[in-house]
């Protein structure tokens, strides 16, 4: 894939192409229908191409819809207010951010811009009353994650991440047998989590705008995973960094992460993040009776899972769909998911991220407490 954009798009036209299937063969007790309830009206605000598979993929919500876009680009709001059928005047340019407040067709707004414009959306969009969902990494540092998290609690509105993952059916089930004890004691979990990044002036290599490079995007997933796999908190990390081009790979924007995270019962997890290898999509999860492994176990779908018994049969599910119709059932029916996606949950992904750049740079084993 010669670029993220490329990549977006080309995983989205199957994904999209496939039917919506909210349960599939085998039978999840935690994946459940949602319950019937008010719809999320929900405004989309930075309109690049994540949001546009985020758009699609709501065509086929029962609970959530887009009723609002904001943008910094005219061209856009046109464009997708046209495709979207969204009334001019419920198109909004950033600088009339404002304008949202006691709007009654807004009840969230769905950050979707370059990760260091996360918090500053984010802390304007409580402070007028609207509930807040940001995409993944919810910030570029811990301080301004915490920033996020007490504008959403002084404002008295909920803070969601888009952890789309949260919500699939194989992961889910993996999560409950592990729960079971299926796998006995865990011992070990991999994850990859890689692509080719094509090219260089995207905002996802510039330092200030993504506050990294493939952690930030792509390591985030193998970060989460390993802690929602495991079913603990990592306690210390180790890590080490690998640039074979630091043209493209300027000072602070990570080529290649190798990195060790240890958890409270003695498991391990050794788990790489890059932007210079294809075809990384892995999870493996080890016990003392089984295991798990999922490959692909992130990517847009469809997801194939399999443990020593044998394959998941779940069938593929649109993760933007569900996501969205589980967040109008989280804010409006206060429903609380199996995995948290919620701002704490997102803080704790990236001071696991800084203590992974403090590890690269120091050498050294960094505790997490």
């Amino acid at each position: 894939m010669s670029s993220r954009r490329n990549f977006i798009q080309m995983v989205a036209a199957p994904l999209l192409a496939m039917p919506l299937i909210s349960q599939a063969e085998n039978s999840n007790p935690i994946y459940e229908p949602l319950a019937d309830g008010p719809v999320l009206k929900v405004a989309l605000l930075g309109l690049g191409g994540y949001a546009n598979i985020v758009a699609r993929a709501m065509q086929g919500c029962k609970r959530a819809k887009i009723t609002a876009l904001i943008s910094g680009t005219p061209e856009k709001l046109e464009q997708w207010g046209e495709k979207y059928q969204v009334p001019k005047n419920q198109r909004f340019s950033y600088d009339e951010l404002h304008k949202i407040k006691n709007n009654p067709d807004i009840d969230a707004v769905y950050i979707m811009t370059p990760n260091s414009r996360h918090p500053e959306f984010a802390i304007q969009v409580a402070q007028l009353g609207k509930h807040v969902i940001s995409e993944k990494p919810m910030a570029t540092n811990v301080k301004d994650a915490q920033k996020m998290i007490d504008a959403c609690k002084k404002a008295g509105v909920k803070l969601l991440i888009g952890y789309r993952m949260h919500f699939e059916p194989n992961t889910l089930e993996i999560i409950q047998k592990r729960e079971a004890g299926e796998f006995g004691k865990i011992l070990f979990f991999q994850g990859l989590s890689g692509f080719i990044i094509g090219d260089p002036k995207q905002w996802r290599l510039n330092k200030i705008l993504a506050g990294g490079g493939s952690m930030m995007d792509i390591g985030i997933y193998s970060i989460n995973g390993a802690r929602y796999m495991v079913g603990e908190e990592p306690v210390w990390v180790t890590a080490q960094e690998t640039k074979t081009d630091p043209v493209k790979f300027k000072e602070g924007v990570d080529e290649t992460i190798q990195f060790q995270m240890g958890f409270p019962s003695g498991a391990v997890a050794s788990c790489l993040s890059t932007y210079a290898l294809n075809n990384l999509d892995k999870f493996y999860l080890n016990g003392t009776k089984g295991f798990a492994e999922m490959m692909p176990s992130t990517g847009y779908g469809p997801i194939k899972a399999k443990t020593n018994k044998g394959e998941l049969s779940f069938a593929h599910v649109t993760h933007q769909t569900i996501q969205m119709d589980e967040f109008a059932a989280i804010i409006h029916d206060n429903k609380v998911p199996k995995i948290p996606v919620d701002g704490e949950e997102g803080l704790k992904d990236m001071k696991i991220i800084e203590a992974i750049f403090e590890a690269v740079k120091t050498g050294k084993k960094v505790s997490l407490s």
